[in-house]
């Protein structure tokens, strides 16, 4: 009887963090790194503008200082933004949460990014708790001029 079928033994292994190479190969739902990057995903909020000369991405990253913040290119064309919200890790004896909403933990967001990104002219800033990366176009390409042969006389 294969166990990894039941729902309810992934959710169990999930609890109790049980190495995902262990039993991986019979769970037929996604793993738990699929799942932590697919929410961290969605609860980072972010705007894509186009410009005439570039593309803007802002994404609200409030509390976290840029030097946390790690930009890269994957794929040759997949913009990624991540990092992580730390918690506070002041304790003070008899101290504790009575709501905990803010969201602490890693964050990441992809996107797609054009044929004309210019992969060479991208710049990040981050100020006030807004990042921007700014990737600049790409010069469209020159109209082909057309070509004119000599015509020789026989």
């Amino acid at each position: 009887m294969d166990l990894g079928r039941f729902p309810i033994i992934s959710i169990l292994e999930d609890m109790l963090e049980v190495p995902e190479e262990y039993n991986e190969k019979s769970r037929n739902n996604p793993s738990r790194a699929y799942m932590r990057d697919a929410k961290a995903m969605a609860a980072t909020p972010a705007d894509v503008i186009e410009h005439p000369n570039a593309y803007a991405f802002v994404v609200d990253m409030p509390g976290i200082k840029g030097d946390e913040i790690k930009v890269q290119v994957e794929n040759e064309n997949v913009l990624v933004v991540s990092g992580e919200r730390k918690r506070e890790s002041k304790e003070n004896e008899g101290v504790k949460y009575v709501r905990m909403e803010r969201r602490m933990g890693k964050f990441m967001r992809k996107f797609q990014l054009p044929e004309n990104a210019d992969l060479e002219k991208i710049s990040a800033v981050c100020h006030d708790g807004v990042l921007k990366v700014t990737v600049q176009k790409l010069p469209p390409p020159e109209p082909k001029k057309p070509k004119t042969i000599q015509v020789q006389v026989a």
